[in-house]
């Protein structure tokens, strides 16, 4: 029923619970899983903290390929678990608004299913940021499981 699962991960212990989730329903399907993780790569002279100090573009650009590089480890790890269980896993990475770049994940390839963890912000946080998983199950193109 699902064959393409692509599974939103971010290192944090809910994220665990949904990587446990994507290799129970991938399991026996035939399914192939994707796993996407994605990060924020930040200039750091727009903060203002940073913009008093002598920051060059290479610690800029060392401290972004030091995102990128635990992005990939979180992503091997994940991709480690779910082949464990004999599926097929690819992993992804990307910059910029989570829940844009997974709904546009959605709407640029054939996915039958997203899973994906809720934090739980709370309230007043959650109206005033939005939370990822409303976005993405209010504008994804296909069913999204959210793990709580």
């Amino acid at each position: 029923m699902f064959k393409k699962i692509l599974v939103a991960v971010d290192g944090s212990e809910i994220s665990k619970k949904v990587i446990e989730t994507a290799a129970v329903v991938g399991k026996g399907n035939e399914a192939e899983v994707i796993l996407l993780h994605v990060g924020e790569e930040i200039n750091l002279y727009l903060y203002p903290y940073a913009r008093g100090q002598l920051l060059s573009a290479q610690y800029n650009q060392e401290y972004n390929e030091t995102v990128q590089k635990q992005a990939k480890e979180l992503l091997q790890i994940a991709k480690e678990k779910i082949q464990a269980n004999g599926i097929h896993a690819i992993d992804v990475y990307a910059c910029g608004n989570p829940a844009q770049k997974i709904i546009e994940y959605t709407k640029e390839n054939p996915i039958d299913l997203v899973i994906i963890g809720n934090r739980g912000l709370g309230p007043f946080k959650e109206m005033m940021l939005g939370s990822v998983s409303h976005k993405v199950s209010q504008l994804a193109n296909c069913p999204v499981l959210i793990v709580k």
